[in-house]
């Protein structure tokens, strides 16, 4: 087995340079306003080529959620949990819940973003609990 590693393309280079200074940024049409993911060469919604990177409120909603119970990777090891959650800015994220697991479902738990080193010693993106 290996690490897990992100896969840095040219669109999302300024994303994984916001995580590790530990401020998540993602595009953001300067004509329509709307934030999406993943990032590209234009806004999905209007078309435009005019984009540029913001800061994150930090918030959001899970939309989904699995716990696996198989080993992937050698620093995910079973049972750990993925989540899809909804940002407040509207984009969908995929990242792992840190902390309490929600007791019932998990889904439309107010969740927040925290950053936590990965097996490098380098900042990762999580979620927590709100409240």
């Amino acid at each position: 087995m290996a690490q897990s590693q992100a896969v840095a393309i040219h669109y999302d280079k300024p994303m994984w340079a916001s995580i590790r200074a530990k401020r998540m940024e993602l595009q953001s049409c300067d004509d329509c306003g709307e934030f999406h993911y993943p990032p590209g060469p234009t806004c999905p919604h209007c078309l435009s080529m005019t984009l540029s990177w913001k800061p994150l409120s930090g918030r959001g909603k899970i939309v989904s959620w699995v716990v696996y119970h198989r080993q992937y990777f050698d620093d995910y090891p079973p049972p750990f949990n993925v989540v899809a959650v909804q940002l407040a800015e509207g984009p969908i994220i995929i990242t792992n819940l840190v902390g309490p697991e929600p007791e019932g479902s998990w889904i439309d738990r107010e969740v927040e973003i925290v950053y936590e080193p990965d097996a490098r010693g380098e900042p990762l993106n999580r979620v927590r609990l709100v409240g």
